[in-house]
């Protein structure tokens, strides 16, 4: 009788579920880079954090509008107004205002740290939202992995004391908020198109977000560069990247494909060091290889399934 295999392969659909989380992790990467090089530094500031946040949203609204039309879309159903609700207060306002205020007083390679802890984040909400039960080691594995990027930050911080800068306590709720936002926009996937998740969730937005941009409206000249980063995170970040991460998200599922994010820090570095100039220092390489070690052995750790759910609810999680 053959031995089954340790790993069993991965049917069609979750393997085009990994390639389009990849293309999602490449898009999302160059936004910490784009968005320090949109909002600039304290000495040189070009655009305001929030009209980045908000601004971005609204282009992207426009977009959405026009697509939604193109393709006839429906309304969605009643009940999916509260989860777009919640990926638009994730990925809509918090994560986008967190990372663009907190931009402007940490480098983008130092920031790439910080997203170390989006993978797991990411594989919590989603086991929690689809009924699974995460095992000890995985808790283990996410907490030393916070462990690590906090100690990093404190060390960053230039303070005598054992203390985080602001900015980057605000990445940390960025992660926190874009985790949320992923997981239940990977969870109304597996019944709207895909595409069509952020496109609602940013119309169901701009009520507030084209306030927030006219209110905000840059006040002094800004570079062409700078323009050129928020252009980049209004249609690929805050946009495309969307359509390619959460079809992967609900091909692959959310604990699988929320592993590829390993890859986006060091994407982020490699792309920060020519487009801003900037370097990578032996300390911020050494965490950057720690946090990804720990999520790395976090993946391998089980995640079974709650045993309250039915079976027939069970099944239509992927």
């Amino acid at each position: 009788m053959p031995v089954p295999p340790l790993h069993p392969p991965l049917d069609p659909l979750q393997r085009r579920g990994l390639w389009l989380g990849l293309l999602g992790v490449f898009i999302f990467a160059l936004t910490l880079p784009m968005t320090r090089l949109a909002t600039g530094t304290p000495e040189a500031p070009q655009l305001p954090g929030l009209y980045i946040a908000a601004g971005r949203a609204v282009v992207a609204a426009v977009l959405s509008a026009l697509f939604l039309l193109a393709v006839r879309a429906p309304l969605p159903r009643r009940k999916d107004w509260g989860p777009l609700a919640l990926v638009a207060l994730g990925v809509v306002f918090g994560f986008p205002i967190c990372t663009s205020i907190a931009m402007r007083h940490v480098e983008a390679v130092h920031a790439s740290v910080i997203v170390g802890v989006l993978p797991l984040a990411t594989a919590a909400v989603g086991a929690a939202l689809q009924g699974q039960r995460p095992s000890i080691g995985f808790w283990l594995c996410a907490i030393v992995g916070t462990a690590l990027v906090v100690s990093y930050a404190v060390l960053r911080s230039g303070s005598a004391g054992l203390t985080l800068h602001p900015a980057d306590g605000l990445l940390l709720l960025g992660m926190l908020c874009a985790a949320v936002g992923y997981g239940y926009g990977a969870r109304l996937a597996q019944h709207l198109p895909a595409e069509q998740v952020i496109c609602w969730a940013l119309l169901l937005s701009l009520p507030l977000t084209l306030p927030l941009t006219l209110w905000s409206w840059p006040q002094a000249p800004v570079s062409s560069a700078a323009w050129g980063g928020f252009a980049y995170v209004a249609v690929f970040s805050m946009w495309l990247g969307f359509f390619a991460w959460y079809q992967g998200l609900a091909l692959g599922g959310t604990v699988r494909v929320s592993q590829l994010q390993l890859l986006q820090p060091f994407i982020s570095m490699l792309f920060a060091v020519p487009l801003l100039g900037e370097t990578l220092d032996v300390l911020t390489l050494g965490f950057g290889l720690a946090v990804i070690a720990v999520v790395f052995a976090g993946r391998k750790m089980p995640v079974g399934k709650a045993p309250t759910r039915s079976p027939e609810t069970q099944g239509s999680t992927p």
